[in-house]
């Protein structure tokens, strides 16, 4: 059953970090639903909880559907490939390494598809269960090349990385939502009451007084809601990390961890490490020359 399938590979050492940022997403929806709620009994409080697990069991439900995928589709500019040249050269080798992928992993889709982006970068991501997508600029590489690439993506298909990531998403967007929502009509109200006051007391002083006031206390809002996301983005990006290096083994594992190698060789194995403890908490995958080396252990 894919939802078994799901959670047995979310815990697992490499999600750690997503694992905990999910559990402080859970934590502050349900805060949130607890404070609107004005709960003063502990079975109100109880009841908010619930309710407040329950607005993210949905979201993450609906996340996980295949709606949820094709609005993530959408919003990453995954598009059907129409031009029949590029069709013809890539068609066959996604299927090739989708067939390798079938045979390791039979619990595979057997819907999954190959989207195309107008990105001129030379990448490709996987995203939920069903979609595998390259931008244009991944034309420029070799047909092996491709196929280590697309290997490493049916790596993360296969351990569900592309799912855990979605969940991850909403529930921050969740937070987000209701932040810009709370702030708006925190907002609005202070504007009416300072407006309000200033009339009554017929003080130009009161309106900038309140002015000021609201100003300090949005960029207080702004910034907190800034550090909470970033704060996410250095927890979940360590798992991110560890998931690569498996995704590369995946390749590996595949036929193609030499392709995979020249791959990332040739999309520059030569760059360094970012300098600085955020830079490095801040990327999504490891150094290339990490990745490369790891790969050539393996080969």
């Amino acid at each position: 059953m894919y939802i078994i399938d799901f959670f047995k590979n979310l815990f697992k050492k490499s999600n750690i970090g997503t694992i905990i940022w999910m559990i402080m997403n859970a934590i502050v929806i349900c805060l949130i639903f607890v404070l609107f709620s004005n709960a003063a009994t502990a079975k109100d409080i109880t009841i908010a909880v619930l309710v407040g697990l329950a607005a993210y069991a949905v979201s993450v439900a609906i996340t996980l559907s295949p709606f949820g995928e094709t609005i993530m589709r959408w919003q990453n500019g995954c598009r059907k490939i129409k031009d029949e040249e590029i069709l013809a050269r890539m068609q066959p080798i996604f299927e090739e390494v989708y067939s390798a992928a079938r045979i390791k992993n039979p619990e595979l889709p057997e819907n999954v598809k190959l989207y195309m982006s107008k990105d001129k970068t030379p990448n490709a991501f996987a995203m939920g269960r069903h979609t595998v997508c390259f931008t244009e600029g991944l034309l420029s590489m070799s047909d092996s090349d491709i196929k280590g690439i697309l290997g490493h993506e049916f790596g993360h298909l296969a351990h569900k990385d592309t799912d855990t990531i979605l969940v991850v998403t909403t529930g921050n967007l969740i937070v987000s939502v209701i932040f810009m929502v709370w702030r708006f009509f925190f907002n609005l109200i202070i504007k009416i009451t300072n407006l309000t006051l200033s009339i009554v007391n017929n003080s130009f002083g009161t309106l900038i007084a309140g002015m000021i006031t609201r100003i300090f206390i949005d960029f207080l809002l702004v910034a907190g809601m800034t550090l909470w996301t970033r704060l996410g983005v250095a927890i979940c990006m360590s798992s991110s990390r560890a998931n690569e290096y498996l995704a590369d083994k995946y390749s590996f594992e595949l036929g193609y961890g030499q392709d995979l190698c020249n791959a990332l060789n040739n999309l520059g194995g030569s760059k360094k490490r970012s300098k600085g403890l955020w830079a490095a908490l801040n990327s999504s995958h490891p150094a290339t020359a990490d990745r490369i080396s790891k790969l050539t252990q393996m080969l």
